[in-house]
């Protein structure tokens, strides 16, 4: 394990100041190794003000999932969170777990806390991209029609509880929490481990909408890695996607495809717009269809409904029972990319297949992506033509590598799916369920879904990255889970060969650090 020997915001600026009078590019890449990436996570999070402020003992521990510290109200909908925020309160969104229709609730909210999930949870992913504060997996929380109890300890609606998402830990009563300040030092810091990293490795952020953009470029992130488009779907947008799901006929889907089409062109622009000439990945529609429409429901191509959605009709899966699906992003990325050329920008654009475990999907789905590719370059002027690559996250796919890279243009690890069926854990239930148990028995030495993996996980990556150049010697390899974003993991990336890692915004510079540190290790 690393040791760095500063640790403090005072370290780091008689540091700086040391490097800047030597003048000298060692003395800055020794500044950039001895920085411990925890310290970049501190100081761009606010958190309690003095350490009595956290109200005392805390009542419950969850998983910690998105750092930062915050205080409001309990409201148990996210309805109730627009309230309090409307009279100018403020408000911690408590429930069960978060699924897109609570995503206008979370945008408002101090910070979340939920019984269920883990760190890939919905609300651990959206909280990390958006940078709220949350804690996940709270065992011991129990949700009435009015109050919470946890702890053992009832707590009304409308009470105010305080939580803390660099421990994990909650407390009830209000606390101060303090502003983020500006760091110059930190800036010199993140320009020195740029300067290291070159253009050996790059740093992109997961964003998807054009706010997240923004986000990301402000904290230096190189291009986006991963748009999740089914992030889009959420508020007014979540009925659009759930028509098309309960399509009965051709011409009710049809139908559900016209509206999703202009509604996903529409949020596509302000996403390429914020980036500019960087690059940008699409992953097209990847999720488990319970997070719209509930468990159990039924889907027509689908058979009846799924036990273990996680593992079932996602991606391009549904793609291939659901032809008209994919064809129809295509169009409206194709469409986005044209409107953003005419006004005077250059996007750079490449459209990621998720789930692919075959080479024979890649080339069915792949094949039409480009028949409409091809059609809107006849209709628009665009200057670059999409690459059409694929993400790696089923461990068939990792051990094809070589065949799938012959029909991809370029390789992205999902990391958490990758994690999730290698061990076999589904990741939301093991993480409450047994991960802490794991880890004081020492069964596990961390938990695989904050650290990858280096007995199994990691080694795959590297395997497969290596076998996807010898087919392919120019194949570009990233990885957009959020592994991107720890440094322990971005060490066993960067040794592995891969020319980018992308995280949640918020997450970048501690990423721009961690890989910097990485290459200089690699280098000594």
């Amino acid at each position: 394990m690393t040791v760095f020997s500063v640790t403090t915001l005072e370290g780091l600026e008689a540091l700086i100041v040391d490097a800047e009078a030597q003048r000298s590019a060692e003395a800055r890449w020794q500044a950039v190794a001895a920085v411990d990436p925890g310290l970049v996570r501190e100081l761009l999070h606010g958190g309690f003000l003095l350490a009595e402020d956290s109200a005392g003992t805390a009542v419950a521990t969850g998983i910690a999932a998105s750092p930062g510290a915050a205080s409001g109200v309990v409201c148990l909908t996210s309805d109730r969170v627009m309230d309090v925020v409307d009279a100018g309160g403020q408000a911690l969104l408590v429930c069960l777990e978060t699924s897109p229709a609570d995503e206008l609730g979370m945008q408002l909210a101090e910070g979340i806390l939920t019984a269920r999930g883990g760190m890939a949870c919905h609300a651990a992913v959206v909280a990390r991209g958006w940078g709220i504060p949350a804690v996940v997996g709270m065992n011991d929380l129990e949700i009435g029609g009015d109050h919470i109890v946890l702890g053992g300890v009832r707590i009304d609606e409308g009470s105010e509880v305080s939580l803390d998402g660099f421990t994990g830990e909650v407390f009830v009563g209000g606390a101060e929490v303090s502003e983020v300040a500006e760091a110059p030092a930190l800036i010199t810091l993140l320009s020195w481990a740029d300067e290291v990293r070159g253009e050996r490795v790059g740093v992109l952020a997961n964003a998807d909408t054009g706010e997240d953009a923004r986000r990301a470029v402000d904290r230096g992130a190189e291009g986006i890695g991963l748009c999740r488009t089914e992030h889009m779907f959420f508020g007014d947008r979540l009925s659009l996607i759930q028509k098309f799901l309960r399509a009965e006929s051709p011409d009710d889907e049809s139908k559900a495809l016209a509206a999703l089409e202009k509604a996903q062109h529409e949020d596509f622009v302000p996403v390429l717009q914020a980036m500019g000439e960087r690059p940008v990945t699409v992953r097209f529609l990847d999720a488990p269809l319970h997070e719209f429409l509930g468990a159990g429901s039924g889907v027509r191509g689908a058979a009846g409904h799924e036990y273990n959605p996680m593992l079932g009709m996602r991606g391009v899966r549904l793609a291939v029972l659901r032809q008209g699906l994919y064809r129809m992003q295509a169009r409206a990325l194709l469409g986005a990319i044209a409107e953003v050329t005419a006004g005077g920008g250059h996007p750079h654009v490449s459209i990621m297949i998720p789930l692919v475990s075959d080479r024979a999907e890649l080339i069915l789905v792949r094949d039409w992506i480009r028949e409409e590719i091809n059609t809107a370059l006849e209709q628009y002027e665009i200057a670059h033509s999409p690459a059409v690559g694929t993400m790696i996250e089923t461990p068939r796919a990792a051990l094809s590598a070589a065949e799938i890279a012959r029909e991809a243009d370029f390789f992205s690890f999902g990391t958490n799916d990758l994690t999730q069926l290698v061990f076999g854990f589904s990741r939301d239930d093991v993480e409450v369920q047994m991960m802490g148990q794991y880890l004081e028995m020492g069964l596990l030495e961390n938990n695989p879904f904050e650290v990858l993996d280096p007995g199994t996980v990691g080694p795959l990556i590297a395997a497969a990255t290596r076998a996807a150049r010898l087919a392919k010697p120019e194949i570009p390899v990233g990885i957009c889970g959020e592994h991107g974003g720890d440094p322990a993991s971005i060490a066993q990336l960067v040794a592995a060969g891969v020319d980018y890692v992308s995280c949640s915004p918020f997450r970048v510079p501690v990423a721009r650090l961690a890989v910097a540190q990485a290459l200089i290790q690699q280098d000594s």
